[in-house]
């Protein structure tokens, strides 16, 4: 198994419940070189393109930011990622650090279901690269505008001229997408939506594209430079031309649930925190049992 370990969080407990729990079943573990002095002795360092290639299945020990890059990291041959949460607000991953022993028994019985994820695979001005999320063409601070013509099939539709335009996927629709304004899709389509954020002219709404679509961001120049965002992480910094054709992987990510519906649950309750219109009775049902039975009094709908 390969350990992807989120870059700055203490994750030493829950790499001893790992370590602890591979000793008595006999496997073995990778880790990243650069992670090596955060783990014992008894895990075993090798390159970082190599912890997807060698491991049979990863497990990511931190929140979404941690599990996409690891994800990302077996775009090539897709791995089972198991993602142990140690975030803010995690919509991917669904195991606390309590629950990893039964789980990683679970996972070694193939007692799992995979979530398949489909991605964005980029030519960025010649360069390959990938996302789960999404795409950011920003503006550097200072500088002016994005200013970006959009093609969809060789075909030209209109341009932007904003402070960044943003192509995501369903799962990534609930993040920067929709600060920017754009619509929360479900998991379960098969979509892309680019959403321009804070738009001065040209595209001023979202607009949602089937996933058979090739979509082609180029730079006019009367733009700025732009910084070019997978997944949040700076990938091309103060472009000032050239172009970034996307197009959508399926099945590119895996993702183990032992327990679905519990997590979309989960995810329901985190989806109010986005302001989206819960009933009080539906809020009600998300608490924990216990909890619910010692509620009496209503729970008012989120402002």
């Amino acid at each position: 198994m390969g350990l992807v370990l989120h870059p700055t969080r203490d994750v030493t407990e829950v790499v001893g419940i790992i370590e602890r729990w591979a000793k008595r079943h006999h496997k073995t573990l990778f880790v990243r070189e650069e992670d090596q002095h955060r783990v014992s002795s008894c895990i075993e360092p090798i390159p970082a393109n190599e912890v997807a290639t060698r491991a049979d299945a990863l497990i990511s020990v931190g929140g979404d930011g941690t599990m996409l890059g690891a994800l990302r990291s077996a775009v090539l041959d897709p791995k089972p990622v198991l993602g142990v949460h140690l975030g803010h607000l995690g919509f991917l991953v669904e195991i606390e650090p309590p629950e990893l022993p039964d789980a990683l028994s679970r996972l070694l019985s193939k007692e799992f279901t995979i979530e398949s994820h489909a991605c964005l695979a980029c030519d960025v001005c010649g360069d390959d690269a990938v996302a789960f999320n999404d795409i950011a063409l920003l503006r550097q601070p200072g500088s002016g505008f994005v200013s970006v013509t959009l093609a969809i099939d060789g075909q030209q539709y209109g341009y932007y001229r904003s402070d960044a335009v943003v192509v995501s996927t369903p799962i990534g629709s609930t993040a920067y997408s929709y600060a920017a304004g754009g619509p929360l899709i479900s998991p379960a389509a098969d979509s892309v939506v680019i959403t321009p954020s804070a738009p001065m002219a040209g595209i001023s709404r979202s607009v949602v594209l089937s996933p058979d679509e090739k979509i082609r961001l180029e730079l006019r120049p009367d733009s700025s430079p732009v910084v070019v965002e997978m997944d949040g992480l700076v990938f091309r910094d103060a472009a000032t031309e050239g172009a970034v054709d996307i197009t959508y992987r399926r099945n590119a990510g895996l993702v183990v649930r032992f327990d679905p519906l519990r997590y979309q649950e989960r995810n329901q309750l985190k989806m109010t925190l986005l302001d989206l219109p819960f009933l009080p009775e539906q809020l009600r049902e998300l608490l924990p049992e216990e909890l619910r039975r010692r509620t009496q009094q209503e729970i008012p709908p989120p402002c």
